[in-house]
């Protein structure tokens, strides 16, 4: 059984991977497509990413109930060949109508694959392997969209239209190969998760599901706002605020930006499995509150760029190490958030814990841009220090949210210890209420 569940983890892992090359095909290239190759304007461009994010925001608060009801493997698919539906559309789209409707299923097809694919590792992993299953997912997916970016910066030319429907076209097949990937899964089911493991005025949130059985789970509501702070400070300002007070502030070179996310990129790349050997056996609320201070000192790097006064070069490479800093903390992140919002989740609202963690990050993805971009480009220094705060912020929600989670959810290594002191026991005196309990597996599919 355990090496079924492996070889259905191998395949979900080796699809979002491709699927993140093709992504890493055309993000960087989106508005640049739509504003000059197809000649629509700065203006369409900016309709058609902000139509890319509302997409998200539309399909998500439905998706989760989906999943939990007929499972992700369905979703993911139908996920997959929407967003490839959308963006072989965008590749020949000429005209405002075919890149907002292209646009639009690209947006929702790539969000709803995000809970579905969560949902998958969570029930091909047990409390014990989650850890590391998400923190290969986030390694994995991050290579593929810097192998995709670089590839596909060889492949595009302003001057040819073919080259970004080539470019799209190749997305298009990556989403269906993720597709087909994961129809050839056969998926164990974890039957149900201990309501033991949840603290005592949260167990009334396991039974039932909805909304408003979630709202009622006083730790998956902190997380929730822990998770907002986090996207808002850190990937909702990549490409706005940060970028526009590093053109603005700190004079840095618009090629530069590409160096900064190459470096952040590599950071993660490079980090990842030293940094997760590292959180592993750690308390997850602790290494979150470990990054915010990071990305506190990120900021405050990012600051002397700026507003240091120093010459080109020190600026730029405080730029380029704002950007490290920030990878740093992606690699602790990894392994700690998604598999904490598993391990909260009621079996039976599984899909929907995923659908709400990935509409709040959709959401600080969508408000962070809107406040970063104009404070990053004129109010330079309220901008440093607002998100210096933010940063900080981070420590503290991570702190006060340790307090409501159980031992064996802040530190899931604690289960593995306490099953090898349980096995040694003698006869009986296995009758104590254990720390944390681990689903029955039934089959599915």
């Amino acid at each position: 059984m355990t090496r079924e569940w492996g070889a259905a983890m191998r395949r979900i892992q080796a699809g979002n991977a491709l699927s993140a090359f093709g992504l890493g095909f055309t993000v960087p290239y989106l508005y640049v497509y739509v504003a000059q190759v197809r000649n629509l304007g700065a203006g369409t461009a900016g309709v058609v990413l902000a139509v890319f994010a509302m997409a998200a925001l539309v399909v998500l608060p439905f998706t989760g109930r989906i999943i939990d009801r007929r499972g992700p493997l369905p979703v993911l698919v139908s996920g997959a060949v929407l967003a490839s539906a959308g963006a072989l559309a965008m590749g020949f789209s000429g005209s405002v109508p075919t890149a907002v409707m292209s646009a639009a299923l690209l947006g929702a097809g790539t969000a709803v694959m995000q809970p579905a694919l969560a949902t998958m590792i969570v029930w091909c992993s047990t409390a014990a392997t989650r850890t590391r299953a998400f923190a290969t997912q986030f390694f994995l997916a991050n290579l593929g969209l810097g192998v995709g970016g670089l590839v596909g910066g060889q492949i595009v030319d302003q001057d040819r239209p073919g080259s970004f429907t080539l470019l799209f076209a190749v997305e298009a097949v990556m989403f269906l190969v993720l597709a087909g990937m994961a129809a050839s899964v056969r998926l164990p089911r974890p039957a149900a998760f201990a309501v033991s493991a949840l603290p005592k005025e949260d167990k009334g949130s396991a039974g039932g599901g909805g909304l408003r059985a979630l709202l009622r789970h006083r730790a998956m509501v902190q997380l929730l706002g822990l998770g907002f702070v986090v996207f808002f400070a850190c990937y909702g300002q990549f490409e706005s605020g940060l970028a526009a007070y590093g053109t603005e502030a700190a004079g840095i070179d618009p090629s530069t930006l590409g160096v900064a996310l190459a470096a952040n990129t590599a950071v993660i790349v490079i980090a990842q499995f030293v940094v997760l050997r590292l959180v592993e056996r750690r308390s997850r609320t602790r290494v979150i509150a470990a990054v915010g201070l990071i990305w506190t000192v990120a900021w405050i790097v990012a600051g002397y760029a700026g507003l240091g006064h120093g010459s080109t070069t020190m600026a730029t490479a405080a730029f380029i190490s704002t950007y490290a800093l920030f990878g740093l903390g992606e690699a602790m992140l990894a392994p700690t958030v998604a598999p904490l919002v598993a391990d909260l989740a009621p079996t039976s609202m599984v899909g929907q814990y995923n659908s709400a963690f990935a509409l709040v990050k959709q959401l600080a993805l969508a408000v962070g841009p809107t406040v970063g971009g104009p404070m990053g480009a004129s109010l330079h220094g309220p901008y440093i220090v607002t998100f210096v705060l933010f940063s900080l912020g981070i420590t503290v929600l991570a702190l006060r949210l340790g307090r409501r989670l159980t031992p064996a959810q802040d530190r899931p290594s604690l289960v593995a210890v306490s099953r090898v002191v349980a096995r040694r026991l003698p006869e009986g005196a296995e009758k104590a209420e254990p720390v944390a309990t681990e689903p029955v597996p039934e089959r599915v599919g």
